[in-house]
């Protein structure tokens, strides 16, 4: 007979929970100690809301061509984001966020009014990945003085990953990692079948526990981002805290979620914010040639209906009744 143990906690803003399957008789003591520790160092290194935190540091850090160097977690989650960088062509960008304060999504957070297009082009001036030198010696090297990194859409599925790492190191095959909606699923349910994720409705009335479509998972990482909860309508448009770097406005394209499978949850987590960006069909692009990788991005049309493009590959079902 096998058993679910469940655990329960905080990290990064959000919440976790671990379920893990054992025997009768099997145990987890220990294991959320060990799971608390590596999330709180993976917060001291990329947590933009702790003054001394190694990425806080970086950014006050204002030399230009001198290494800043960087812990292994700091320096594995750069190589990804500069990848990420590469392939969507920029429309991920981790050095985002002055556009994100200006619009008023970031931690000072007051949106509802439409920058001034001066503010706009200043802030877009301070933002570029390639700014932004990753020297395999463990260290990073501003090219400009000014650029800064908020790798938040990244750090979370990082989080995941090395929990879900914690979790096998301690002999576990079956079990459940999810940090604020991300995901990694190892093995198979007490019953013996794969795990089922909910993807939530991408409405701004739907309930947080409301369900759109459930994805089956087995040795995967699941990753989802949308912009239904969080914009504002100002002269009867609606601006979402999506941000293209590239343009520094938010984005217009109508796609409301990104739902990313892949081998692991750093990279489905940047990835389903940048296809959020790129748009259905060039986001559908990227993913149907990423080995490994599916997707379902859901686009709201004119008329408030929701359409579908999902990868050939990705097995979904429609939401329990």
């Amino acid at each position: 007979m096998r058993r679910e143990h469940v655990l329960t906690g905080r990290t990064m803003g959000t919440t976790y929970t671990v379920k893990v399957v054992t025997g009768t008789f099997g145990s987890v003591s220990g294991l959320q100690e060990k799971i608390d520790r590596r999330l709180d160092e993976i917060n001291r290194s990329l947590s933009p809301y702790l003054a001394d935190s190694e990425i806080s540091r970086f950014n006050r850090f204002q030399k230009t061509g001198v290494e800043f160097p960087v812990s292994a977690d700091f320096l594995r989650v750069m190589k990804v984001a500069a990848r990420i960088y590469a392939l969507s062509d920029g429309a991920w960008d981790g050095t985002v966020n002055p556009l994100v304060d200006l619009w008023g999504f970031g931690r000072a957070g007051r949106p509802g009014q439409v920058p001034p297009a001066e503010k706009i082009a200043a802030a877009l001036a301070e933002v570029g990945f390639n700014k932004i030198d990753i020297r395999d010696s463990g260290a990073l090297v501003k090219r400009e003085a000014s650029v800064t990194l908020d790798l938040s859409s990244i750090a979370k599925g990082f989080g995941v990953d090395q929990a879900a790492d914690v979790v096998r190191s301690d002999g576990f095959a079956d079990f459940l990692v999810e940090i604020g909606g991300e995901v990694v699923a190892a093995g198979l349910r007490p019953d013996g079948r794969p795990w089922r994720v909910g993807i939530n409705r991408p409405k701004p009335e739907a309930r947080e526990d409301e369900i759109y479509k459930v994805v089956a998972l087995r040795d995967r990482a699941f990753a989802t981002s949308g912009d239904y909860r969080q914009f504002f309508v100002h002269d009867g448009r609606r601006y979402s805290h999506i941000i293209d770097p590239r343009t520094g406005s938010p984005v217009a394209n109508r796609v409301v979620s990104v739902s990313i499978l892949a081998g692991d949850c750093t990279l489905a987590d940047g990835l389903a914010t940048a296809v959020m960006v790129m748009g259905a069909e060039r986001g559908l692009a990227l993913i149907d040639r990423l080995e490994g990788v599916e997707g379902l991005i859901v686009v709201e049309r004119p008329d408030g209906s929701l359409q579908e493009h999902a990868s050939p590959r990705i097995l979904l079902e429609p939401a329990p009744r």
